[in-house]
């Protein structure tokens, strides 16, 4: 086997060395410890934005302004009226698996676990505002999310702030899928006291 392939301290004993694409080519398979390790060393840049998938770069696109609105106006209405008991953590990386990350718009979970030991297990509620990328969040990211078992996850549509509320999940995806409309409230089944009504939001 190849060098590339054989770094044991930043790879799992049996992680694949490669992934196959669409057109049957291989694909060396990346490890969440390399991509920080080239991180950490100035090979990446920490700003680019990307997420890894089975062990593949993923680059994400770029936020639209209504999008960052909207997002600004949900971090406030969640940090001031999330339960006591419950954390929210913003654009952070969200660690799946040995070869996979994302980087949702929110990831809810408990204080008493706290956010060093984010993982699917413990993680309540992802939250994914979408624009461009809105087919893909509702498509094979909202299957990512269901596969590793993450109880809720919501897909607003940052045009029309519907919002998708997909919960049940399993390895073939969510059993329900829910839009709600811009001026309902969405009320989270994982996190009982959490809900958000878009249309009423201080935008700024």
């Amino acid at each position: 086997m190849n060098q590339l392939f054989r770094n044991l301290e930043l790879r799992p004993a049996d992680l694949p060395p490669t992934t196959q694409a669409a057109e049957g080519l291989a694909r060396r398979r990346w490890s969440v410890a390399e991509i920080e390790a080239l991180t950490k060393a100035g090979v990446l840049d920490e700003g680019e934005r990307f997420e890894l998938i089975g062990g593949e770069i993923v680059p994400m696109a770029t936020k639209s302004l209504p999008h960052e609105i909207l997002r600004a106006s949900l971090n406030l209405w969640f940090v001031l009226n999330s339960p006591e008991q419950i954390c929210v953590a913003g654009s952070t990386t969200f660690r799946l698996s040995d070869d996979s990350f994302v980087e949702p718009d929110f990831v809810f979970f408990r204080k008493a676990d706290g956010l060093a030991a984010l993982a699917p297990k413990t993680a309540l509620l992802a939250v994914e505002v979408a624009d461009s990328s809105l087919r893909w969040d509702l498509g094979r990211k909202a299957l990512i999310y269901a596969q590793f078992g993450i109880p809720e996850l919501w897909v607003i549509d940052a045009v029309t702030e519907a919002t998708h509320v997909h919960t049940a999940p399993g390895l073939e995806g969510y059993g329900s899928i829910r839009p709600v409309a811009v001026d309902a409230e969405v009320r989270s089944t994982a996190i009982p006291g959490l809900s958000v009504t878009l249309a009423a939001l201080e935008r700024f």
